[in-house]
């Protein structure tokens, strides 16, 4: 259940997320929908993966 932006970590309910929906077709996460900390990411040629101290890791595969 994401209650927060993956790309601007600020609450998915305050809506206007269309951008973002769109950008994020191109890149990987940036914040944690569940608690909106800023995760680590590594971009490789084949993928990303983005990791929460909270929540654990997000990878594209």
């Amino acid at each position: 259940m994401e209650t927060y932006c993956d790309r601007c970590g600020k609450p998915s309910a305050d809506g206007g997320h269309e951008q973002c929906r769109q950008a994020r077709a191109l890149e990987p996460p940036r914040y944690c929908g569940r608690c909106a900390r800023r995760m680590v990411v590594q971009v490789t040629p084949t993928g990303w993966t983005a990791r929460c101290v909270e929540h654990g890791i997000l990878t594209s595969a």
